[in-house]
């Protein structure tokens, strides 16, 4: 049996960012008034499912950023985009994107090794279940309530004279 363990909404592509939204950025920028720091929202590749979304805004990716030097950023989810809030278009440009997009890949394909995992347990467990049943299946068919006699079989005692009778008893 081949079977494939499907989950509705998941897709085995990696999880990327497109590009940011303009209309969501600061109507100040490149002007006096702009803000230093703001939100940032970038549009992702596909739908994230629960489980990405809960890598994405968990303790582990802050420390991810962290670690990169981006200790003030905070990410979030909304739908198809992601919240980038705390930074700016010039800290995107000139590394933030890219540990973002690397941790998303990252977060994606370790989702994905751990999902074909467990459909190659569900499986092997699905076969051997189909093998057990079948067996059990097999054995039960090979039970007949006829009684030996009545199906033609020789009883105990008749097999015992043949045997005999042909020589291969030992008679003291």
């Amino acid at each position: 049996m081949n079977a494939q363990l499907k989950i509705a909404g998941l897709s085995p592509e990696l999880l990327g960012l497109e590009s940011v939204l303009i209309g969501s950025l600061p109507a100040t920028l490149m002007t006096d008034d702009a803000p230093d720091r703001y939100t940032v929202e970038a549009v992702f590749t596909r739908k994230t499912d629960r489980d990405e979304v809960a890598a994405i805004q968990g303790s582990e990716m802050r420390a991810h950023l962290s670690a990169n030097g981006f200790p003030t950023v905070e990410l979030h989810v909304a739908d198809r985009r992601l919240e980038i809030a705390n930074t700016n278009l010039e800290e995107l440009r000139d590394g933030l994107a890219a540990v973002i997009a690397e941790r998303l890949a990252e977060i994606s394909a370790t989702l994905l090794e751990e999902r074909a995992i467990v459909a190659h347990l569900f499986q092997d467990a699905s076969d051997r279940e189909q093998h057990r049943a079948a067996a059990v299946a097999a054995l039960a068919e090979s039970v007949a309530f006829i009684p030996r006699r009545a199906s033609g079989l020789p009883d105990d005692d008749a097999r015992i004279d043949d045997w005999v009778e042909e020589g291969g008893a030992v008679l003291a």
